[in-house]
């Protein structure tokens, strides 16, 4: 079958080069029971990959599901997908069979594979390596004959370097990768789409189909898309029904694009270490850790001060005022007002002079040891706490720190705690 007639059986828009070399690859791969997996961007499309093979492998005939791995909670992924026994869990008031029993013989798609966790990341491995599963309460091994297809938006491979991924899972599951690109990557395509998408609600809502000028086209070529197709079909369908007019030009359209100027928070660069971060909470944790580590070199050096008098030109007024210069060139006002208040100048002393003695109530500042600031050091120090101070009862110690028992004893297995 060639690429033009599966465009037109699963209605995808577009000739570009990257679009036509990935359904070229899924159209190879879908013959074969090999696993895919389908990288790119949140609305790029990739579940219409995963029903294109499907629908032209030999398992056409049986079932298919599609699961969205982020979607289901930690605590009942597992039973999603391999099942449960009665009595397994509280609220197990009867057996269940899970998707991988269900869906034997035919294909499921693991929507945001990224999202698992460690726990069913080996299970779901052990499946793809011998066909074997074992469901929840019950140690009976079951066989499942079923294709996985896998997506994700992000990269797996940086997440295996964190430990968020298994690396052995991450070679199995890709396979054969199918990399759909972003809409960026294929503006030839956008006029095409926007054309389609306007015809379309046009015939749904009763109206004429809006159509854009020269100026206007290409504006909508240079937009961001970071919401890639899904984000182009909103705006066409909002102009198509709020629009007074038909003819678009450039300034009617920006009424309608939404501003991607860049996000007013920082910028964490990978030179600096700070990588790719999942949400906006690693980048506050990230943010107050590095004040904190500013405020203790603060604190530092005006103790240097304190300890070396005999440093020229080193007054503690003089020293204040070049920091808080510092700060404000380096667009750091937050932290100008911790700078503490100088007192009088020191007076400098020669070497051959004797020692000065500092006793305790002449000594305004210390120094602040620095503590480790890793996450899992702190989430397993809390779990020590909580134990110790339940005495070992794993219960207590869960509602203390506010998760469930289950949660617990996975942490106490991941970080080779003994109670």
């Amino acid at each position: 079958m060639d690429i033009q007639t599966i465009k037109n059986r699963f209605g995808i828009i577009g000739n570009s080069p990257a679009l036509n070399h990935a359904l070229h690859t899924a159209i190879q791969v879908a013959g074969t029971d090999l696993t895919v997996l389908i990288v790119g961007e949140s609305g790029v499309g990739k579940e219409v990959f995963s029903q294109i093979i499907h629908a032209l492998s030999a398992r056409k005939h049986n079932p298919f599901i599609a699961v969205n791995c982020g979607a289901i909670p930690e605590g009942t992924i597992d039973s999603e997908l391999f099942g449960h026994e009665k009595g397994a869990f509280t609220g197990a008031v009867d057996s269940r069979k899970g998707y991988f029993e269900t869906v034997n013989g035919g294909t499921i798609f693991m929507d945001e594979i990224g999202e698992m966790p460690l726990g069913t990341q080996a299970r779901l491995l052990r499946v793809l390596e011998t066909g074997e599963f074992i469901r929840v309460g019950s140690s009976k091994v079951q066989k499942t004959d079923v294709r996985v297809i896998a997506a994700t938006n992000r990269e797996l491979l940086d997440s295996t370097r964190t430990g968020k991924f298994r690396e052995d899972l991450y070679y199995r599951l890709s396979t054969v990768p199918i990399r759909v690109p972003s809409l960026r990557d294929r503006k030839e395509d956008i006029s095409l789409l926007f054309r389609k998408f306007s015809v379309d609600f046009a015939e749904r809502y009763k109206t004429a189909p809006v159509q854009l000028d020269e100026e206007a086209k290409h504006l909508l070529m240079n937009h961001g898309w970071q919401g890639n197709v899904r984000e182009l079909k909103n705006i066409a369908e909002q102009i198509s029904v709020l629009s007074p007019q038909q003819h678009i030009n450039a300034e009617e359209l920006k009424k309608y694009l939404p501003d991607n100027r860049a996000s007013r928070l920082p910028v964490l660069s990978s030179a600096t270490g700070g990588g790719e971060f999942a949400n906006e909470r690693e980048i506050l944790y990230k943010l107050f850790f590095d004040m904190k580590k500013e405020v203790t070199e603060i604190k530092k050096m005006f103790l240097e001060i304190l300890q070396n008098p005999g440093m020229p030109g080193q007054s503690l007024q003089e020293a204040r005022e070049r920091l808080m210069g510092d700060l404000a060139a380096a667009n750091e006002p937050s932290l100008v007002s911790t700078v503490p208040t100088a007192p009088a100048l020191i007076t400098p002393v020669s070497p051959s002079s004797q020692p000065m003695i500092l006793h305790d109530e002449d000594i305004h500042h210390h120094v602040e040891v620095e503590e480790s600031l890793n996450i899992m050091d702190k989430e397993k120090e809390l779990i020590l706490k909580a134990l110790k101070k339940h005495k070992g009862k794993r219960r207590d110690a869960s509602n203390d720190l506010g998760i469930s028992e289950r949660t617990l004893y996975r942490k106490l297995k991941e970080y080779d705690i003994e109670e």
